[in-house]
């Protein structure tokens, strides 16, 4: 369950507003600029889906669970501003983002046809993917490594903030079906994760061949260099298999896992903010 002294806490942050980073801003590598930017163009309209979808069903929560939404959403909507921002150098640098941007909104069209409460589930299900996919951004810094300062504090900043609310739709999802059957509850989550899974996986790939190509990386070349990157090095999809197999359990819950320990190192100066490595000094 949620830790019962959890605080969500939102951090209005800005970022590189006075400042141009370079088009290949992760270490002057395309294929790694293009893994995170195809996920940043997702973000504003993906955000405000999901603020919809659970603010659907505030109505007659618990009041600390009533709390915790407001705090995602008032989290969830800063981001958005934040994203559209970086979205914009992506877009100053040349990069045509219509089709990706296309591709998510036809997704989200699809979804908003469907009952209220799928929406929800399928919310749900993509707070765990980006809940997971921060716990391994913050817990290996070398993600970012070469990355531009102020995109890599961006990333981070995000990070934090997924995290800390990752158990807010879960939360929520749990109130909403609380008179289903617990085999329901767990068959209509698991096969929206399948779902979500391979609409994920399917149109970010699409979106970042996109990008690639606008580079001039095409046919082989781009396929193989974008599979090593998620799969072999740094392999930031396969080090997430594991907890992504996790939302199939019964009982299934995000704070399974507490990590707030990492959200404390990465507050931190991030030099020092590796699982296990020492605490700067006060001094």
């Amino acid at each position: 369950m949620t830790p019962t002294d959890l605080t969500i806490t939102p951090r209005d942050r800005r970022f590189a507003r006075d400042r141009r980073a370079a088009r290949h801003w992760l270490n002057g590598d395309p294929i790694a600029t293009a893994f995170f930017n195809a996920l940043s163009i997702t973000f504003p309209r993906g955000e405000a889906y999901f603020i919809e979808s659970v603010r659907a069903f505030r109505d007659g929560v618990p009041d600390k669970l009533a709390g915790e939404i407001a705090a995602f959403i008032k989290q969830e909507v800063v981001h958005s501003r934040e994203h559209l921002a970086f979205n914009r150098q992506v877009t100053d640098h040349g990069y045509d983002v219509s089709r990706l941007d296309a591709d998510v909104t036809m997704v989200l069209d699809l979804a908003k046809q469907r009952p209220p409460i799928a929406s929800l589930a399928a919310t749900m299900a993509l707070e765990h993917f980006t809940a997971i996919l921060a716990h391994e951004l913050l817990s290996d810094p070398g993600h970012l490594d070469g990355a531009d300062p102020e995109i890599a504090a961006l990333w981070r900043w995000h990070a934090i903030e997924e995290i800390e609310h990752k158990g807010v739709a879960h939360d929520t999802w749990v109130h909403a079906t609380r008179d289903w059957g617990r085999f329901k509850r767990w068959w209509v989550k698991s096969a929206m994760m399948l779902v979500v899974t391979k609409h994920f996986l399917h149109h970010r790939a699409r979106g970042m061949m996109d990008l690639l190509r606008q580079d001039g990386v095409t046919g082989r070349c781009a396929w193989g260099g974008l599979l090593h990157y998620a799969l072999v090095r740094p392999g930031i999809l396969r080090r997430v298999a594991r907890p992504w197999l996790g939302y199939f359990l019964p009982g299934f819950h995000p704070w399974a896992i507490d990590d707030r320990a990492l959200i404390a190192l990465a507050d931190t100066p991030y030099a020092a903010a590796r699982m296990g490595g020492p605490l700067p000094s006060a001094a």
